[in-house]
């Protein structure tokens, strides 16, 4: 009964071990990976701009100025709200722009009739809600040394819920495909995805998932062997970019921990 045990102690000791040597670099990394699929997306509005206001006015009949307003907006809130988080300057406003481009895009494109783009874009938010945590220092004590009585509840939550809204990504991933690889994926997935949003075992859960997420993110959504005449490699681009965001995310969960409203943090009080 014990020999899993030993080797999840030993899983947690590594992952400690790896965390540790990458700690001045995993919140950069973690920060990079968020916010590219803003970053693709705002390029794309500058190098498409003509097509994308096209698209625009043809499905609404919003004519040629709000199209323009549209692409403007997603073009500079995209673009300024990822410099922002890059240089961590202002990050509660960056944030709070890419949240209101991932809004407007969901009622723009019509993604809240589709559960699959709309599970996306909350995972997406979660993985927003995480750097907004990550941007929270720890709660100031009154003197120099002594520690904060009170927990930072703010940035708790932020992690509680980011962690919840990241479930979602991986609940577009499953396949239901009678392959017993498939089937193992889809239940090692589901397994690690539950385990972060409870918030246990969580730094390890969350590396797994990378790792797993990684890998399932290169090979199914490989957008640069499809030639450029082909709407499928917009469609895997696109597809690549926002699970790539969700990873950045989970590396924000490896660097900062679950936060106080988890089961790991309640063991320690145990």
């Amino acid at each position: 009964m014990n020999i899993p045990n030993e080797y999840i102690s030993t899983a947690e000791d590594t992952a400690d071990q790896v965390i540790r040597k990458l700690k001045h670099i995993l919140p950069t990394v973690a920060r990079l990976c968020l916010i590219s699929t803003f970053l693709e997306d705002g390029l794309r509005m500058w190098f498409q701009w003509t097509e994308q206001r096209e698209y625009m006015d043809m499905s609404w009949g919003c004519g040629k100025f709000l199209a323009t307003v549209f692409v403007l907006v997603n073009l500079i809130g995209q673009l300024g709200g990822c410099v922002m988080v890059i240089i961590r300057y202002r990050v509660p406003i960056a944030c709070g722009v890419l949240f209101f481009i991932v809004v407007l895009q969901t009622f723009a494109y019509s993604i809240l009739w589709d559960l699959q783009f709309l599970f996306r874009n909350l995972a997406l938010i979660g993985a927003l809600l995480l750097v907004l945590a990550e941007s929270r220092g720890e709660a100031k004590s009154l003197f120099a040394g002594v520690p904060s009585l009170g927990d930072n509840k703010p940035k708790n939550y932020l992690q509680l819920t980011g962690r919840i809204l990241l479930a979602f990504m991986f609940i577009t991933l499953i396949r239901f495909e009678f392959s017993f690889l498939q089937i193992l994926m889809d239940i090692l997935g589901s397994a690690l995805m539950v385990l972060v949003t409870v918030g246990y075992k969580t730094k390890l859960s969350a590396l797994i998932l990378v790792l797993l997420l990684s890998t399932l993110n290169f090979y199914h959504n490989a957008w640069w062997n499809i030639p450029q005449y082909k709407p499928l490699r917009d469609f895997l681009k696109y597809d690549f970019f926002q699970t790539l965001s969700v990873v950045g995310g989970l590396l924000m969960i490896v660097y900062l921990g679950p936060g106080g409203v988890s089961m790991d943090e309640h063991k320690k009080r145990w």
